[in-house]
């Protein structure tokens, strides 16, 4: 029995120290990779971002349990967590997903998502844990939760109603992340993503865009680059990009104003025709606008309760959605533009309300 016991031991031991290899040789990885995107995006300038143990991460999350989840996408999962009494959000990469090019992809988001934590339309980036197979990367908590794919919130099981207010709100906090991604460096930086699955919301409703793994820099002084890979999601894709792979500033414009359609009518980017045929929300729209029939494009459940005054300010919304969305770059507005007519809109709504 004693010699069964010491081979046990013996054993434990082994696969502790076989486990603790591997964490070692994770780190060593990832904070190779790390710091190399590191210096080459801020040139050795330090950001000032917490390193966590996998021992925190994995009891926060409950070993990443089912019960601590929150969203997905394609690449990555979002799990609730508490560390030392806080809240926050876990994101962790699909290790089976990510593979060649979707590696960089990974860093990528980290780095960026460290530079932009300073603004409040972005989900701030407070620390990563280097001792898995990708980064795990710790969020601030957003306690409402994300968009989703027709711009509206989960509360308690149902999705909650969004007053018009506070969808314009939305829409500008957004508008306002993207413009700072366009004009707060010597390089614009494009997001190639922006969709309201990437967007939550802390316990003020501010918004907060997230995942910037999609984002490319243009060279300095450069307005476009040919991409290598014509990366985004399907719905919400400039078409003008899809045909060139050209990426201007102005395709984020058009993504976001696929994203202001869909928060303003709850409506899918991709939606059902009368005929069963899936058609793009742009079209749907367009049609429905031209055609004077705006009360099919206000989100039925919206539409009981908005007074005249606000049908003024959803038109508004909707025609300059409708501008980012031109089918060529120089009809489309800047996205710095495209905030001050949102926050124009807003203050008049107040008038109105």
């Amino acid at each position: 029995m004693e010699s069964m016991k010491k081979l046990y031991l013996k054993s434990e031991s082994g696969r502790k120290k076989e486990e603790d290899k591997k964490k070692k040789k994770w780190f060593l990885d990832n904070g190779s990779l790390f710091l190399k995107e590191l210096i080459a995006d801020c040139n050795g300038k330090s950001i000032p971002i917490r390193s966590f143990s996998s021992d925190k991460i994995l009891k926060a999350t409950n070993n990443f349990d089912s019960s601590c989840f929150i969203s997905q996408d394609v690449y990555y999962k979002w799990y609730k967590g508490v560390i030392e009494d806080r809240y926050y959000m876990i994101k962790r990469f699909s290790e089976d997903k990510i593979t060649g090019h979707r590696v960089e992809e990974v860093y990528n988001d980290i780095v960026l998502s460290a530079r932009m934590s300073n603004h409040s339309n972005f989900l701030k980036l407070l620390g990563c844990c280097l001792e898995f197979p990708f980064p795990v990367l710790v969020f601030e908590f957003a306690e409402l939760g994300v968009l989703n794919q027709r711009g509206g919130v989960i509360v308690n099981g149902e999705e909650s109603l969004l007053p018009l207010s506070l969808r314009l709100k939305i829409g500008k906090e957004i508008a306002n992340a993207v413009t700072y991604l366009h004009m707060a460096f010597p390089k614009i930086i494009i997001h190639r993503d922006v969709k309201p699955m990437h967007v939550f919301l802390d316990k003020n409703w501010t918004a907060k865009l997230s995942d910037l793994s999609f984002s490319i820099s243009l060279p300095e002084g450069k307005s476009r680059i040919v991409a290598e890979r014509v990366l985004g999601t399907f719905g919400y894709l400039d078409l003008l990009y899809q045909a060139t792979s050209f990426v201007t500033e102005y395709t984020d414009v058009f993504s976001f104003g696929i994203c202001l359609l869909v928060i303003l009518t709850g409506r899918s980017a991709v939606i059902t025709s009368s005929d069963g045929d899936p058609q793009g929300i742009l079209n749907y729209v367009r049609g429905l606008y031209e055609n004077e029939k705006l009360d099919e494009v206000i989100d039925p459940m919206m539409i009981k309760d908005i007074t005249s005054g606000q049908r003024l300010q959803v038109e508004a919304c909707v025609v300059l959605a409708l501008r980012c969305c031109e089918e060529r770059d120089e009809d489309r507005p800047k996205m710095i533009q495209v905030a001050k007519e949102l926050k124009r809109i807003e203050a008049s709504l107040r008038i109105f309300s």
